[in-house]
Formats: C-alpha cells, structure tokens, sequence
C-alpha cells in the first residue's frame, strides 16, 4: 500500500486542474538577486549546505567502508571455522556428503545471518546450495583459489554488493578433501549503521539551520549599509559620485556637526582656494570669510546668499544632511555669480524687449481708427522704450484714401503730426494735428527716401556733422536728448509715415538690439496703421454711398407732418432706409426697410430696394402687391448673386431684408399696410394712448412661397404713425420685447403740445444707446384729413348725355373754389376721361375734383381694362383723347382698386401761360 501511494504522488501532474502554472523563467526571476546584501545571502546559504552535504557524504561513505570490513571478517572466521569443524572431512569422504552438510550449512545461514554457505569438492562440485537444484553443479566464480587458503572476495549483485570468504577443508594428512564459501550482502551487515543515519541527518539539519540564520543576521547588516543596492549601482553610484565630485561646475562641501569639513570637491576647492588636504579640518581655520566660515559651521538653512570669495561674488545654498542620511551636519554648495550678474542684466533687457513687444501686440490696434492706433503706439513705448515718441502720417493716411509713391519728395503727399507721447510736460515737438516738412539732410527725410530705420546713437555728433548746414540743425537737443531711431512705417508696399524714438536725459543712447526692436514693432503698427486706413477708407465710401441713396430731404405734401431721425452704426454701414412718396390723390406712402449685414453691399442692396420701392410706387400698387413684388426682386437678386458666386466667387447674396410699407389717404383717413418680417409699426392716437398695429409680420424679403396682407386701419386726424428699424429697440444689452415697451413708453403723451420733430428727439434720447451696433431710422407721421370743402364727388350714370351735365356741375365748383383759370382745361379733361369710361368701362362711374396743392380730377368706372396713350394718324377718327389729357395735365395715370380702375389727371393751380396755344400750334 505504502508503495502505491508512494507512485501516486511521484507520478501526479504538478500542472493539473485547479493549478496555475508558473511562468518561463520564473523561479529564475525569484533565484536573481540583485542587492548586494542578498547575493551575500545566498553565497553563505550555498557555502553551508556544501560543507553540511559534504559532511554527510563523508560519514556515509565511512558507514560503508565499515559495513563492508565487518561483513569481510564475519565470512572470513564463519568460512575458516567450518572448514576446521569436526566432521566435516569425514562428510566429504562419505557416501553421502549432501546429507550431513546440507543440515549444517542451513544452520550456519540461519544463525550467523549469512546469505549463503555452500561446501564443495575439490572439482568445484556443490555438496549444499540454497536451492535443491544448484547441489551437484559446479561452483561459479574463482573457487580454486580458496583451496590453496582462506580467500575475499567482493562482487557487485543485482542484490547489492556481496562480500564471499573461502577456505580449503584439509585431512589430517594436509591433503584437501574441499573447500567452504561464506557469502553475506554488506547491507545486511549495515543496518546498525542505517540506524545511525537519522542522528547525522538531524545533526546536518541543525547546522543548516544555524549557518542560514548567522548569514540572515549578516544579510540584514549588510543591506542595512548598501541601503539595498546591487554591485553594479553601488559602481555606478560611486562612478557618478566621483563625476559629481569631479566633473561638475558648482561647489560641494559637506560639514559634519562638529564644523569639520568631511567632503570637498575640485570646483569648491578653487573657488574657496582651499588648501590640498582640508578633509577632517575645521571651517574656521580654512581662511574663509567669516561670514561664509560662519553660514558653513552653524548648519543653517540657506538659500542663494551672497559672501565674497577673494575677487569672486559667491552664491550659497546650504542644507542640512540630518534628514537624509548619516549623522548631523550640512551640505553647502557654491556658485560664482561674478559674470552671471551681466548675464542676467542681458537677459533681463532682452526680457523687457520682447514684453514690450508681447504689450504692444495687445495694446496697438485695438480699434480701426487711424490716429487711434498711432496713439496706442506711442502710449505703450513711453517710457518703458524711450523717453519721446512722435507719430507723423501721411495725408491720405489720415483721410483714408490710397497712397502715392512719392511721399517724403517734393512736392509730394505732406505728413502731419498724428500721435505724440513723452515724460513731462514741456517738449519741443509739435502738436498733434501741425503739417511738417522734413528738414533736408534730417533722419526722417533719409528713411522716407532710403527706407530702413535709421540709428543716430548719438546726435550730438550728428550735429556737428550737420554743422554746414543750419537749416538741418536739430530743435531737440537743447532739451537734453542724445539719441534717436527714426523708422519708416511701411505696410503692404506703401510707406503711410514716419515714427521717431528719442531718449533723453541719463537714459541710455539706442543700440542695435534697440534698431532690431523697432522695426519689429512698428513693422506691426504699420499692418494695423494700414487696416485702418483701408477701413476707413472702406467705411467712408460704404457712409458716402449710403447718404447718397437715403432720401435728403422730404418732399412736399400736405396729407402729413412728417419727421425723420437716421443714425448710421458706429462700425461698418448698414442697410437700413425710410421714405416718404407722394401718391395721386394727395395720398402718401411710408417705407421703411433694413438690409441684413453691414459693409458696401449692404448699402448697394439698400439702394437697390428703395429704387424698386420708388418705381413700384408709381405704379399705385396696393401694400401687399408691392411687399410681394418686392420679395420676388429680392429671390432673383439672391439667385443672381448665388451663380456669381459659383462663377466669380466674390459675390454675396443678399441673405435676407426686411420692410414695411403703408398708404395713407387725407380724404377718407384710411390707412392699408403691410410688412415683410419688419417690426409692427406703433400708433400714437389723438388722447396721447400708445398700440402698436396689429399687422401680420409675414416672412422676411427673399423667402418666398407665403403671401403678404394688407390691413387697413382708419386713422383719426392727429393720430401719429412711427415706423423704426429694429436697431432702436433691439441690441445686444437689450432684446426685443423689452425695447418695444421702452418705445411705448417714451411714446406716451407724444401727442401733448409735441411735433412730431420733438417725437423724434425723445424717442432717440431713450433708447439710442451710446454705442450702438446697428442703423437706426425712424419716421414720425402725423395724420391729416383734406377739408370736405375741397372735395366733390358725382356718380355719372352710364349715358353719355350725362357727359355735359356733370361737366357743367365741375366747371360750377372750380369756379366756386376761384379756379376760373383751369375751367377751360379741366372740361375738357373731365369730358375726355368721362367719355373713354363709358365708352370703354364698366359700371359704376364716378367722378371726384380734389383741391389742395394742385387740382386731381379723378373718373372711375368697374372695368379693370387699361388705357394705352397713342398717336392718331391723320386719317383716324378718334385717338387723341388720352394724348389731349397728357398734353393738358401736369400728370396723370391710372391705379387699380378691388372694383375696377381710377384714371386721375394732376393740374397745378395756376395755369400755365400760352400752353393751350402751344398746344393748338
């Protein structure tokens, strides 16, 4: 049983079910030590088992050689007393030797513990043998040799070793009758040795165990020193340590607490001058000065403290060692600050320079106005870069328009004095604003006419070089000034001025490093001079352009009273546009509209509109047919832009607008508007309450697809209209509902002893903020009603004999309104325009003589059937009627309403001498 298990567990699979299997190289990794104090370990835990196992091999070794002397003289006595036993001869010589030996031999096995005793004959015949079959057989191995005297033998069995000891059998007269062989296996003999084998084992064990434990006391002492570290860091540790030593540009020093120097490398031994053997010696007798000697033995925490060394300026940083290893002391190290000091006065200037520069990148160019940006520029050099700085510009620079090549030459664009900056009050240099001329011979002409900046580190000099010509002499010096740097200010090819740096008084003269920043800083005050330019520039024509298509004044009608205010955006112009448009009838339209963006397209795109508003107009289209004509302009317009685009890749659509537009009519007070995305238009009534008109917003111009309505409102006599862009209530501090209420509130009691010029100045006074971003229009409209007096209205029944009758009851009211003068001419206008109606129209027709201004006589029928003017031929019958009323009237036309058409003749009061002689010559 003892065996199966045995094989069990010899034969198990260490990596089986249920166990993980070490990696490759694992054990290895475990076995590798790295740290000094372990590969000490190992070493003493390797030499004892060697000495342990060697101990043990030797005492089994020993236990051998004893058990096989034991078992040689045991075989050897057992083998020499048999052959001299009584009776043994005479078995031999017997008749049956088998019999009386074999007995004995089984007896000597049993109780000597041999393994074997065989006796033969002299020919090496068995008499006994431990197995019957063997007797009578001849004896294997060297048996002759036993009958000349007792033999030993040793031989290796697959039993084990066997130890045989023969001797010869003699007869009494010394002839031999046989002989007698003793066999025994040594670990039969060895057994009492085998016993002892646990003791020595226990014993070997035991000194293992003292060996490992004096190596783990030593491994733990060691590691302790070497802090755990292997041979080759501890060589790389001392390699490094002597190169720190050795190699390094800065002073080591340790002190131990008893102010002795422990340590010292080759650096602080030359810049302490220390003398060659100063380990172990006190700091205050190594000649140092008593302060550094002092900050050395005291151990004190110091950083960066200056002592003198000889000629030398030394920089001290001293730490204690206490918390990082050995006992107390410290560890100085040493510097020598002597030319770092300029090197830092260097560093320090070349910090400040590229501050200065990192400033102005900042503080230069922060808005698009010309002066502005020359101004920051002086203002961020003085006085950190200079003592006096001056800014001269061309011209054109100023006024924004391009440049010529010949600025600084005769003859050419003068400069003038744009921004000025210094210390004090009391300098030399001329205002800002004053016109120069650049003194022949002078820096700033030189660098106008050669172009890089120009050094004069010392203008005294330049002075006195320039003494043979007087009108070159410099008006600064006398004020204490010995150094300037004038440099061109040059952008994009074009030089816009000149700009002067002068430094003054103790202040150090310019140099070259100071050349190099100049023309990097105003290298980029040029590109931002000159984007100012090119903006103003830009916004001038963008403004000019823009004033130029706004209404520039309001013409002259009698159905309102009427008051404008329009500001344009503080940046960029914008598209925003009013107008007022006299219609027939005395009526009036009021537009307002604003184009989405800002820039010359904006202000392109506006007059674009406002002309199509205008010829519209004139077609007396109705609100809504005119919003959505308009709306179909502004899709075609974004379409065109759009294939420019593709094509020429600089267009840009229009993007959107909005507009509103309203019709008001004197005679009967009715108003019909409409709008297009345009804020609702506020209603001022005549008792000073404030609404704003409830009017369908509709989409924003260019979207097309929905449709515009017209809402007709009816207006009592005093009732303010106000229309507005959305810049006056809408901005980004202020959304647009919340500028909608402040508008009705500056609005409330507008009507109170209030024009509608005072309307205007006390909406803007609320809610115009102080930058605004965005155009502003406003249009304040106060309504009035044509006196019923001046207006007469006949239904003329569809008969052309009523023609004479209603033309006699119109000549009756002009003559009743003193215009005897126009009787001749309105009859037979009335007569014409009556005629055609019947003729051609539809019923009903009616006639209606307006007086105001001029004179508007007015015949309209249901037909929808337009006239055309044209001119008669010789031989036609008919065909001058319109052509008379054109020739008579000073203007007339026709306009649509919702039953047919109304064509309208305008006269002027008086008129005009010989024009119907004219007419008939």
């Amino acid at each position: 049983m003892r065996a199966a298990d045995g094989h069990d567990a010899a034969g198990a699979d260490p990596g089986g079910p249920g166990k993980e299997r070490p990696p490759r190289g694992g054990l290895r990794s475990r076995l590798r030590v790295r740290s000094v104090a372990g590969q000490v370990f190992v070493c003493l835990l390797v030499v004892v088992a060697l000495l342990v196992g060697a101990a043990l091999t030797t005492l089994v070794l020993q236990a051998r050689s004893y058990a096989t002397g034991v078992a040689a003289g045991r075989t050897r006595a057992a083998a020499v007393a048999l052959a001299q036993a009584p009776g043994v001869v005479s078995a031999m010589d017997g008749p049956d030797p088998t019999a009386v030996l074999q007995p004995l031999a089984d007896k000597i096995v049993m109780q000597g513990g041999f393994d074997y005793v065989v006796f033969a004959n002299p020919e090496g015949i068995r008499y006994t043998a431990q197995t019957p079959d063997l007797i009578g057989k001849h004896v294997i191995g060297p048996f002759a040799r036993s009958l000349m005297g007792p033999t030993t033998d040793s031989f290796q069995t697959p039993v084990g070793r066997v130890v045989e000891s023969g001797a010869p059998v003699t007869r009494p007269d010394g002839s031999v009758a046989g002989a007698v062989g003793v066999g025994i296996t040594v670990a039969h003999v060895g057994t009492a040795v085998t016993r002892q084998l646990p003791v020595l084992f226990g014993g070997a064990a035991v000194a293992l165990a003292v060996g490992m434990g004096g190596a783990l006391l030593v491994r733990r002492r060691l590691r302790r020193q070497t802090h755990g570290l292997g041979p080759a860091e501890m060589t790389r540790m001392y390699e490094h340590h002597d190169a720190v030593l050795h190699a390094v540009r800065e002073g080591v020093l340790i002190v131990g607490g008893d102010g002795r120097v422990l340590l010292a490398n080759d650096e602080a031994r030359r810049l302490l001058e220390l003398p060659p053997r100063v380990e172990g010696r006190p700091v205050d007798e190594l000649g140092l000065d008593p302060g550094l000697a002092g900050l050395l033995a005291s151990g004190r925490t110091a950083t960066d403290e200056v002592h003198r060394a000889g000629d030398r300026l030394l920089a001290v940083n001293n730490r204690p060692t206490a918390p990082y290893g050995g006992g107390s002391g410290s560890v100085a190290t040493v510097r020598d600050t002597t030319d770092l000091r300029a090197l830092a006065g260097q560093a320090e200037a070349a910090r400040a320079r590229l501050q200065l520069l990192y400033d102005a990148g900042l503080r230069v160019g922060t808005t698009l106005d010309v002066t502005r940006t020359a101004q920051e520029l002086a203002d961020v050099v003085v006085p950190r870069f200079a003592d006096f700085t001056t800014v001269d510009l061309a011209e054109p620079v100023l006024r924004g328009e391009e440049l010529y090549p010949d600025l600084g030459i005769e003859h050419g664009p003068r400069l003038h004095r744009a921004a000025t900056a210094g210390r004090g009050e009391d300098w030399p240099f001329m205002p800002v604003g004053t016109e120069l001329s650049p003194l022949p011979g002078a820096p700033h002409e030189t660098v106008l006419k050669t172009g890089p900046a120009a050094l004069a580190e010392d203008l005294r000099h330049e002075q006195a070089r320039r003494a043979d010509a007087p009108e070159a002499a410099d008006p600064v010096l006398p004020h204490g000034t010995h150094s300037l740097i004038t440099s061109p200010l040059r952008a994009r090819g074009l030089t816009l001025g000149t700009v002067n740096f002068w430094r003054a008084g103790e202040s150090a003269p310019f140099d070259d490093e100071d050349l190099s920043v100049v023309e990097e800083l105003v290298a980029r005050t040029a590109i931002c001079v000159d984007n100012a330019r090119r903006y103003t520039r830009e916004h001038r024509m963008a403004e000019t352009l823009q004033r130029s298509l706004l209404p520039r004044g309001l013409p002259e009608q009698s159905a309102m009273e009427v008051a404008y205010r329009y500001l344009p955006a503080l940046r960029g112009v914008g598209g925003d546009w009013f107008d007022v448009i006299p219609l027939p009838g005395f009526r009036v339209a009021l537009v307002v509209g604003d184009v989405v963006g800002h820039g010359l397209h904006a202000a392109a795109t506006m007059g674009r509109l406002r002309t199509a508003v205008l010829n519209f107009s004139a077609l007396d289209l109705p609100p809504d047919e005119l919003i959505a004509r308009l709306d179909e302009l502004v899709t075609r317009l974004d379409q065109d832009e759009e294939t420019g685009t593709a094509e020429e890749g600089k267009n840009v659509p229009v993007t959107g607008a909005t507009c509103l537009y309203a019709i008001y009519d004197p005679v009967s007070g009715q108003c019909s508007m409409a709008r297009a995305g345009h804020p609702p238009p506020a209603l001022v009534r005549p008792d000073g309450s404030v609404e704003f008109a409830d009017l369908p917003a509709g989409p924003p111009l260019g979207v097309g697809g929905l449709p515009f309505e017209t809402t007709e409102l009816r207006l009592e006599p005093g009732t303010a209209l106000v229309l507005y862009t959305d810049g006056l209530v809408e901005n980004r501090d202020r959304d647009l509902g919340t500028g909608l209420d402040e508008l009705r509130r500056s609005l409330t009691g507008a009507q109170d002893h209030r024009s509608p010029e005072d309307t205007c100045r006390a909406v803007f006074d609320a809610l115009v903020p102080p930058r605004r971003s965005d155009d502003i229009a406003l249009l304040v409209a106060r309504t009035r009603l044509l006196d019923p007096d001046r207006v007469a209205v006949w239904d003329v029944p569809f008969d052309f004999a009523a023609v004479s009758r209603v033309r006699n009851e119109c000549v009756e009211r002009l003559t009743a309104w003193g215009l005897e003068e126009l009787t001749f001419t309105a009859e037979l206008i009335l007569s014409e325009l009556i005629t055609n109606a019947i003729r051609y129209g539809a019923e009903p027709i009616r006639v209606r003589l307006l007086k105001d201004s001029s004179l508007v006589c007015e015949v309209s029928d249901g037909s929808s059937t337009a006239p055309h003017l044209r001119y008669a031929a010789t031989t036609d019958e008919g065909g001058r009627g319109l052509f008379l009323v054109a020739q008579l009237a000073e203007r007339w036309g026709t306009r649509y309403t919702a039953r047919g058409k109304v064509i309208w003749s305008e006269q002027p009061l008086t008129a005009p001498e010989y024009r119907f002689e004219a007419l008939l010559a």
